[in-house]
């Protein structure tokens, strides 16, 4: 249609030649040399044609699509009837773009006229039926039912000229009606093999799927809490008290001690791909060579619902020998004790010592780590740094835990 337009407008005659054909490169250059009124006209006819080619174009795809009928979908044990979860599913058919959907209006139209009732009727025989006297090519069909601790969705297309079930679709989820709506979009992309959200998938259907708003909408559900265990290493001035002799301050120990202690996790955001939880750790270390020193550290983390990965920071305090003293010109140590007070006083600072007393320190404590999954046993993995003026503290911590599930 396009081209018959453009042809009859390139059909306009030469200056001085009645019988002439101008040749298509010259036909822009004798427009601008016309009236405005031609001008006017020709602009008219090419916008009709662009219109018309548009409307032929959208006719034709329309006509080519398949169609296809949603009377009702079976139900049982939900609270939803059939007639309305047949149109949600209908809608989801209809967004992928891909069928001629016949409205939900004239199906319930022809069975009322028919007095065939719209919730009785899921076999092929009553679908063929149905589907020769609408003329569409396709029925869909199916059942959402609660079944234990499941919902198994089950979807069947019927091919009304064939009298055949030209394909079938089942997939079992958690027992979560309150995501019903996502559970039929889910199938639906599934069965026609659209493209679909497939982390939500997984927390829809795996039992051990990272929680998330989704499969936990209740973050009492959760059960993270569980023991820690790991190591932490000492850099700087820390490293040479810590392996210094018990007679000049130090501790005589090996710069890597083993730490046990147990985690207390709440959470209080629980929504999309993100969780926000306070964790509480007391935590003992140095056992391992005969020390107790005992720690509590409060961390605010962020975790992925995708993949388990965490970042958590918050503040620590343990209990552990300090004493005052300064450092000489020769850079060794010196309680404060031992200052003759002759001379200038020198400064003075306060640093761990074994000939020291107990008191509190406070650090400040950066973690990252992920979570790893085995069943419903957790399996946490971080590592931190502890950042100080005496030296970085680093290291790592694993643990386990059990989520109840209660669905």
């Amino acid at each position: 249609m396009f081209q018959f337009c453009y042809i009859e407008i390139l059909q306009i005659p030469c200056k001085g030649s009645q019988n002439s054909i101008i040749p298509c490169p010259d036909v822009a250059l004798i427009l601008l040399k016309q009236k405005p009124t031609i001008m006017k006209k020709t602009i008219q006819i090419l916008s009709l044609c662009f219109a018309l080619t548009a409307t032929f174009q959208s006719l034709s795809q329309e006509k080519s699509r398949t169609s296809l009928a949603v009377v009702s979908i079976d139900t049982k044990e939900l609270s939803i009837d059939p007639i309305s979860l047949g149109n949600l599913v209908r809608t989801e058919v209809e967004k992928l773009d891909t069928f001629n959907v016949t409205d939900r209006y004239d199906v319930q139209q022809f069975m009322e006229s028919n007095k065939i009732s719209m919730s009785n009727c899921y076999g092929k025989v009553c679908l063929v039926e149905i589907g020769t006297q609408l003329k569409v090519q396709k029925m869909l069909t199916g059942s959402i039912e609660l079944v234990g601790k499941n919902i198994n969705v089950t979807f069947r297309i019927i091919d009304v000229q064939k009298n055949e079930v030209e394909r079938t679709y089942v997939h079992e989820f958690l027992s979560l009606p309150d995501e019903l709506k996502n559970m039929i979009k889910l199938s639906v992309a599934q069965m026609f093999n659209k493209n679909y959200d497939r982390n939500l998938m997984d927390k829809l259907s795996k039992k051990n799927a990272f929680d998330n708003s989704n499969n936990n909408p209740q973050t009492d559900r959760l059960a993270l809490d569980g023991p820690r265990m790991g190591f932490t290493s000492f850099t700087g001035k820390n490293l040479q008290i810590i392996q210094g002799k018990k007679s000049e301050g130090g501790f005589d120990l090996f710069p890597v001690m083993f730490q046990f202690g147990y985690q207390f996790e709440k959470q209080y955001l629980n929504e999309g791909n993100v969780q926000a939880l306070f964790e509480g750790i007391p935590m003992i270390t140095g056992l391992d060579q005969g020390f107790f020193i005992p720690s509590l550290t409060v961390l605010h983390g962020l975790r992925s619902n995708v993949n388990g990965w965490e970042f958590a920071f918050g503040p620590s305090i343990n209990i552990a020998k300090m004493a005052s003293g300064y450092y000489d010109a020769s850079g060794n140590w010196n309680l404060e004790g031992s200052w003759d007070k002759t001379g200038k006083k020198p400064e003075m600072t306060t640093r761990m010592d074994y000939r020291g007393d107990y008191r509190l320190q406070s650090y400040f404590v950066l973690a990252v780590g992920r979570t790893f999954k085995s069943g419903k046993l957790n399996i946490p993995v971080n590592v931190f740094v502890i950042p100080g003026r005496d030296g970085f503290r680093y290291g790592f911590s694993f643990g386990f835990n059990a989520r109840n599930n209660k669905f």
